[in-house]
């Protein structure tokens, strides 16, 4: 442990991880907080919504230069709250974690699970989401599996695309899309009328999770239109996992606690 005391970075992005650096910065911190908290961002949403504490935005050039980094500003604890889909970084944390010899957490929120009524079809990754598409029938889309995937989809020519981004698309796209630029989240009445307005007939979803996005599996239940889902990638073996910010922050602090303890 740090002579001055525990420092947190948090590879961020998602609503948890803003919610871990509220939560480890708030006042008043028990024992040993406060903690030293930096969230690192990778910069591909032009406006992000700011945690508090230190902030760093961009790459790390890969598991050896985020090991350096750990090292030359003195971290003590590592949590990779990235998207459940970002699967290099999770693995990239594993390594430096690894390198730099700090304790890793890994904070992801509960995946989705099939209510009665919903018509789920899984699949293992995009790839093979886009073999199993044109099998469905569908003929009109919302694809909501994030605009830097969309190179998947873009050799299917049939389908009508509805996508909502934040920031425009870049690189190859299906030839017929139609894209929203728009910032969640979005509540169930916004849903059913996007559902509706565009005369959407399948849904394609990664298993994100949360609550955040969940109202648009609600109201495709609803209007029973089937749903394509995205598994999740597996977390690197061995690293502990923690499915809500209180609970990252409760396991950061008995780490920590226990650090400072132990002769």
């Amino acid at each position: 442990m740090s002579a001055e005391g525990p420092h947190v970075l948090i590879l961020g992005g998602t609503t948890e991880a803003r919610r871990l650096a509220e939560a480890l910065t708030a006042e008043p911190a028990p024992p040993p907080g406060p903690f030293r908290v930096t969230t690192s961002l990778a910069g591909r949403v032009s406006a992000p919504v700011l945690p508090p504490g230190g902030i760093r935005i961009g790459g790390f050039g890969g598991p050896e230069g985020l090991a350096a980094w750990i090292s030359a500003h003195r971290v003590t604890h590592l949590v990779d709250a990235t998207h459940p889909f970002a699967e290099r970084m999770s693995f990239n944390a594993a390594r430096a974690a690894a390198l730099s010899e700090v304790p890793l957490l890994a904070l992801r929120r509960p995946g989705w699970t099939p209510a009665p009524g919903d018509d789920w079809t899984f699949a293992a990754d995009l790839d093979e989401a886009t073999a199993l598409l044109p099998g469905l029938g569908a003929g009109r889309v919302f694809l909501t599996t994030g605009r830097t995937g969309l190179h998947t989809f873009a050799h299917l020519a049939e389908p009508w695309f509805l996508v909502r981004s934040v920031d425009p698309p870049a690189g190859p796209v299906p030839p017929r899309l139609e894209v929203l630029l728009s910032r969640g989240p979005f509540t169930l009445d916004d849903e059913r009328e996007l559902l509706s307005r565009h005369r959407i007939d399948l849904l394609v979803t990664k298993d994100s999770g949360g609550s955040a996005t969940a109202p648009k599996l609600t109201a495709a239940r609803e209007a029973g239109i089937p749903v394509l889902v995205v598994r999740r990638p597996p977390i690197p073996e061995g690293v502990p996992e923690a499915g809500t910010a209180s609970a990252a922050a409760a396991w950061l602090h008995e780490h920590a606690t226990r650090c400072t303890t132990t002769p």
